[in-house]
């Protein structure tokens, strides 16, 4: 996984809640600076995809390990 500055578990909850904490998070970043969530919804998979392209924050990963998923996105 690359390098990330924040980090932030939304595990355990469901949507809207893990994109909600992420725009939250991402708001107190820098420019340029790569914020690494961690969820278990199976919905948060297109739910940050339609988070980027709306936001205009660049998805760097999106992986799903060990029935949890990853995404690395960068602040625009």
């Amino acid at each position: 996984m690359a390098d990330f500055d924040e980090e932030l578990d939304a595990s355990g909850l469901n949507c809207p809640l893990p994109i909600l904490r992420a725009k939250k998070a991402l708001a107190a970043l820098d420019s340029g600076k790569v914020l690494h969530i961690i969820a278990t919804d199976p919905g948060s998979v297109k739910d940050f995809e339609a988070f980027s392209k709306q936001t205009g924050n660049e998805l760097l990963e999106s992986k799903e390990e060990g029935g949890k998923f990853h995404f690395l996105i960068k602040k625009a």
